[in-house]
């Protein structure tokens, strides 16, 4: 008998230590998740994992590989302790060793739109492509893979049209956009990359500074594999652009597509510079859509903007955030930390119900230091040069200020996609 405990007392200090662990574990998984229970982030913004309960074995092989920490063991079994963070990279999709999970765009409480493509990535409209977060993936390396993919069943269709300007015309120089204009260049087409914004880089260019933008390796056409595991935004961005000038690869900045038709198998693509016929046309634009403006008297004037990019440039002013989501939370608290900087957010509701805990929590300290002053239900009225006028609760309040920095979302292109007849099917925890 003596001879059996010998492998048996250290195999139960094993599993004690195991059990522990795990218990620890799901403990700390558990109030994560209550937190976003209380906080009301429970809503996945994009492409997410459900998991089969009855399949899943609590492996917790689907963990690790998620870079968000948005999977957590809830009574042994893997759940989303955290959608709010989740971003569909569908790393745990392939870790699952059982098959437990399913990767789906929306919820039942929220749908989300996505456009109906074919696996070539053509729409209902023939000639017309989608790849990237417009077709619901953004997911860097998968949205580059889209777009080679897309490309080269472009150029396939593109032979059997008649006679037009370009090959291919591709709207947007993100992910989707520069891979495709990279395997334009390899197979010799005749085409043409115009993007809105004066850099490169998509919804990533919009980052603020230093956010890390990608954390998985990618391989582009021409180029090769990408070795970046975990990279900053203003770092691979400053890759891409030597990629472009290394390649040739033209891109034409500050160029908005502003229609779209179709003249028989030829597209009529109108720009902000002029008309360009093309036999296929690739949208290869962010989900994001136009910023949603405030419609306010002043909102023209230089000192208003729509995002945040460099935290920086707002020391020593006096400065106005508007709206109440995370990225509005994170804009007032990064100008809060630059010396000299007076900051004011403005939000219309009663209070932030739909931000991160952690945004909520440092939100929250700011407010105490004084490095923040919260105005809840308030809208902004006018905006002039020196100060903004704002209302809350009835009663005008004017604050001196320098800046404004509009974070009320944006206007998604469905209504665009429907206009030039592209069916978009509304999801509800679908795939």
């Amino acid at each position: 008998m003596s001879q059996y405990l010998i492998y048996l007392i250290p195999l139960l200090i094993i599993l004690w230590i195991y059990t522990r662990k795990r218990n620890r574990r799901e403990s700390e998984d558990a109030q994560q998740l209550n937190e976003a229970v209380q906080a009301g982030m429970v809503e996945p913004p994009s492409l997410h994992p459900v998991i089969d309960p009855i399949r899943c074995i609590g492996s917790a092989s689907c963990l690790p590989v998620c870079p968000e920490k948005a999977l957590g063991l809830i009574r042994g079994k893997a759940q989303l302790i955290n959608p709010a963070v989740c971003i569909g990279h569908g790393a745990c999709f392939v870790a699952c060793p059982m098959d437990a999970i399913t990767l789906v765009f929306g919820t039942e409480r929220r749908g989300m739109d996505i456009p109906l493509v074919k696996p070539n990535f053509e729409t209902n409209v023939p000639g017309l492509f989608i790849a990237g977060e417009l077709g619901g993936m953004g997911l860097i390396r998968k949205a580059a893979e889209q777009g080679k993919q897309a490309i080269a069943h472009m150029q396939e269709l593109g032979k059997s049209r008649g006679a037009a300007d370009y090959d291919a015309i591709i709207v947007g120089a993100g992910p989707a956009g520069l891979s495709a204009g990279l395997g334009a260049i390899e197979r010799k087409m005749k085409y043409r990359l115009i993007e809105q914004e004066d850099g490169l880089g998509g919804s990533i260019y919009q980052y603020p500074r230093n956010k890390i933008a990608m954390t998985a390796p990618v391989t582009l056409p021409i180029v090769g594999k990408m070795q970046f595991s975990e990279v900053s935004k203003e770092a691979l961005l400053e890759f891409w652009k030597g990629i472009v000038s290394r390649t040739g690869l033209k891109v034409n900045f500050s160029e908005r597509m502003e229609s779209l038709t179709r003249d028989q198998a030829v597209f009529q693509v109108k720009t902000s510079r002029g008309t360009y016929r093309a036999k296929t046309v690739l949208l290869a634009i962010g989900r994001r859509g136009t910023p949603r403006k405030l419609g306010v008297t002043g909102e023209a004037l230089p000192k208003v903007v729509y995002r945040l990019i460099d935290a920086a440039q707002y020391a020593r002013m006096k400065v106005l955030v508007v709206g109440g989501g995370d990225s509005a939370i994170e804009a007032a608290l990064a100008c809060a930390e630059q010396p000299g900087a007076k900051v004011i957010i403005s939000y219309r509701s009663e209070a932030f119900s739909r931000i991160k805990p952690k945004n909520r929590s440092l939100l929250e300290e700011a407010e105490k230091k004084g490095r923040v002053k919260v105005l809840l239900r308030s809208n902004v009225r006018e905006i002039r040069d020196k100060d903004v006028m704002l209302e809350q609760d009835g009663k005008e309040i004017i604050v001196a200020n320098d800046a404004v920095i509009i974070s009320a979302g944006g206007i998604l292109p469905s209504e665009f996609l429907k206009s030039i007849g592209v069916k978009v099917e509304t999801k509800y925890g679908t795939t």
